[in-house]
């Protein structure tokens, strides 16, 4: 007669046991930001990747993206108001993380340009630049041939266009883009 009381408490112990055996291993995840340091601010996601700050980029937010874009640059182009013109300009650090200044951009703006970057590609915001005389609006965007980057070597093609203050629209554009080579 002990029997028959002990098997149900028993049935129900190692139910509830095994319950939460369940649950407990169900609920134990593992955590992938454990071992993951995502630089310069850089969030660890669920998955183990990160989301990286403005400004930053790699699998653990380790490079600074306007880097790519620094340097000296030879620039060849042939506007649509314009004869080919192969001349060198410049890309410095801006005020910003994500901000670049271009200077002797078209070989012709005394005052640096300032564009910004995300990723492999640079924007140009409009802008009022004086060139001599006549004060000159420029826009414009571009991106970075990943294959053609290696060390300190690397591509542009930028679209952009110049706008004088009588209206004339100089288009450095899909059909003559402006290659720049370092």
């Amino acid at each position: 007669m002990r029997i028959k009381k002990i098997k149900p408490f028993l049935l129900s112990s190692f139910s509830v046991l095994a319950l939460c055996s369940v649950i407990y291993l169900s609920s134990c995840k593992e955590d992938n930001c454990k071992a993951l340091v995502c630089a310069y601010d850089g969030i660890c996601n669920d998955d183990g990747s990160c989301t990286c700050a403005i400004g930053y980029e790699g699998e653990r937010c380790e490079t600074v993206t306007r880097d790519k874009f620094k340097g000296v640059w030879t620039v060849t182009e042939d506007g649509s108001n314009s004869n080919l013109l192969v001349y060198a300009a410049s890309i410095e650090d801006g005020n910003s993380i994500d901000e670049v200044l271009i200077r002797n951009f078209n070989n012709e703006f005394n005052s640096a340009v300032t564009a910004n970057v995300k990723g492999d590609t640079i924007y140009i915001p409009n802008q009022s630049l004086q060139v001599g005389e006549e004060t000159k609006t420029i826009e414009g965007k571009g991106y970075a041939v990943r294959e053609a980057f290696y060390d300190r070597h690397g591509k542009l093609i930028l679209n952009y266009k110049v706008t004088s203050a009588d209206g004339t629209v100089n288009n450095y554009g899909t059909e003559n883009p402006s290659i720049w080579t370092k």
